[in-house]
């Protein structure tokens, strides 16, 4: 990190880490800070369900939330961003505290519950920004007391289609009651029946994704991966947040309930994500997520499996310069490899990682 993004960390961790993240929103509508050079190499250029991403890292979902900044984001030197989770209507989410730093661990436990403006905030600020270009993805919910969750990710796809490069299917929040139930096989299958059949309906028919935990077993994969292949879903995102609690060294924060992200989650979400690729061959895209925080860790994603990688958490502990750091390093990763594509790096470590065991 540099003396300032230090000073900017200091700052911003006298705060909560609910109102750190929000000063960090407002600091990015205000074109603060401003993102390193942006590194443009044609070998980091990657095509994935027909969008050209000019790099293969990504802003996971939850940091943008009412899709704000997704253009600010851009300007930090990443590829692609993804805003939401988004749900049909307002909700204010779990009561505070709700969100817990571990700093020993550079990792973070949330237990949010989709907090967001709704649809209809979402929808006007994407109209805004619409022929910007840039890819944004759009990730979609259900609200905690809807009579009809699935119904709810219909209205998710019908609304942001016109507007999304790519939509993404969450069902994988630990910290809305039942909301991972979805990932079991009959109600994966008539989810994803339902998302297609509204996004065929929709005025355009961008990708669709579908974010899973960490948390699944062998079988479940299996499920999910079957499902996918059957209803044609375009890919997976591997992965949201664990309910496990894996060596962490940061005390009472440590036992709070919710969803762990950060440095900790990188080793499961990366057997996660090689097993489905595994399961669901070359040729559908995954987007790996977890404990990104370095070109190394980045880059691992990829040889796992991976053909596009997200982070989030890691930006809280090393700052908005990392981005551009990343992608910085995988440049240069290239060109010493003499790598024509980042992507022929994709599947180098695939049996390494999918053998190891998921406990």
């Amino acid at each position: 990190m540099s003396v300032l993004d230090r000073l900017g960390q200091k700052l911003l961790f006298t705060f909560d880490p609910e109102t750190a993240h929000g000063m960090s929103i407002a600091a990015l509508r205000c074109g603060l800070p401003v993102g390193a050079r942006a590194t443009h190499d044609a070998r980091l250029k990657v095509t994935v369900c027909g969008l050209d991403f000019p790099n293969p890292l990504g802003m996971a979902a939850g940091y943008d939330k009412n899709a704000e900044v997704p253009d600010a984001l851009l300007g930090l030197g990443f590829g692609f961003a993804e805003v939401g989770t988004v749900t049909p209507l307002p909700q204010a989410g779990n009561p505070k505290p709700r969100i817990f730093r571990l700093t020993a661990d550079e990792a973070v436990i949330n237990r949010l519950g989709f907090n967001n403006e709704g649809h209809a905030a979402a929808e006007k600020r994407l109209t805004a920004r619409k022929g910007r270009g840039g890819i944004v993805g759009v990730n979609i919910g259900a609200n905690k007391d809807s009579a009809d969750r699935i119904g709810d990710y219909e209205r998710g796809v019908a609304r942001f289609a016109p507007y999304a490069s790519y939509l993404t299917v969450n069902i994988s929040s630990p910290n809305t009651p039942g909301l991972r139930n979805m990932q079991a096989r009959e109600q994966l299958g008539e989810l994803l029946s339902r998302v297609v059949a509204a996004r065929a309906a929709a005025t355009a028919q961008p990708p669709v994704f579908l974010k899973i935990a960490p948390d699944l077993l062998e079988a479940e994969l299996k499920d999910i991966a079957a499902e996918v292949t059957e209803k044609r879903i375009d890919g997976v995102i591997v992965s949201n947040t664990t309910i496990s609690r894996p060596g962490l060294r940061s005390g009472d924060a440590a036992r709070e309930t919710g969803g762990l992200s950060g440095r900790p989650l990188f080793e499961r979400s990366t057997i996660v994500l090689a097993r489905m690729r595994k399961l669901l061959g070359p040729e559908l895209a995954i987007i790996g997520v977890g404990g990104v925080d370095s070109t190394d860790a980045a880059l691992e994603k990829i040889r796992a499996g991976a053909d596009l990688v997200q982070l989030y958490t890691s930006m809280i502990y090393a700052g908005p310069a990392l981005p551009g750091r990343i992608v910085a390093g995988m440049a240069r990763f290239a060109k010493t490899g003499r790598f024509r594509s980042i992507r022929d790096l994709r599947d180098s470590h695939l049996d390494q990682w999918a053998s190891k065991p998921l406990s």
